[in-house]
Formats: structure tokens, sequence, C-alpha cells
């Protein structure tokens, strides 16, 4: 049974774009705040962007400006429109609740930012 499913990572370049989307199951999007996680090697998991079931958003600090989450309630998707990209983001990505769920991290997606 898929909860959630990332996609939309690649190899990309210093100042390029990406859009990362996940697609959930409705009984997990329609009431909760969703938001994207990333880890990086060596490092813990973080939150990088949230977005509440109304539409508001917080970011972290390091990605502020630069990206910029959104999500579609009838298609039960979460988007992370990534800009700007640094070397710095490279991580595996993941969505999930916010606050995250144990049992709903999957794979991710892998980002990848070349200098």
């Amino acid at each position: 049974q898929v909860q959630l499913m990332e996609s939309g990572g690649g190899l990309v370049q210093f100042g390029d774009s990406l859009t990362l989307s996940c697609v959930a199951s409705r009984s997990i999007f329609r009431i909760n705040a969703m938001a994207w996680y990333r880890q990086a090697p060596g490092k813990q998991r973080e939150l990088v962007a949230g977005v509440t079931s109304g539409g508001t958003t917080k970011y972290a600090d390091s990605v502020k400006g630069r990206f910029t989450i959104s999500r579609d309630n009838a298609k039960n998707m979460v988007y992370l429109l990534m800009n700007s990209l640094k070397p710095e983001d490279t991580a595996v990505y993941y969505c999930n609740v916010d606050p995250p769920f144990q049992n709903y991290w999957a794979q991710g997606t892998q980002v990848t930012v070349s200098s």
C-alpha cells in the first residue's frame, strides 16, 4: 500500500532549478500539513519546507527565497520548486506529514548539485 511517493530529483548544476513532486494517499493528505525534508550524507534529516491544508507555508532559513512549497488538494500532490540550487542542497529529499510520522517515510528522491 503506497502512502507517499517522491519524484523529480536528479543531477543539476549550481544555480539550476528543479521541481520535486510527492503524491500522497488521500487519507494522509486531506487533513494534514505536509512538508519536505532532506537528509544529506552524515547529517540528520531536517525540515526544508511545510504547507498546511489551508496553504500557510514555512521554510528553513537556508532555503528561504529560493524554494517554494505548494500543494494541489485535488490531486493529493505536494511540490517543491527549488531555484538557485547550491551544492549544499545535495541530499535525499522526502515528503511526509508535519510533524513527520515514522511509518510514512518513503525512499525519497536524490538531488545532487554540482559546483
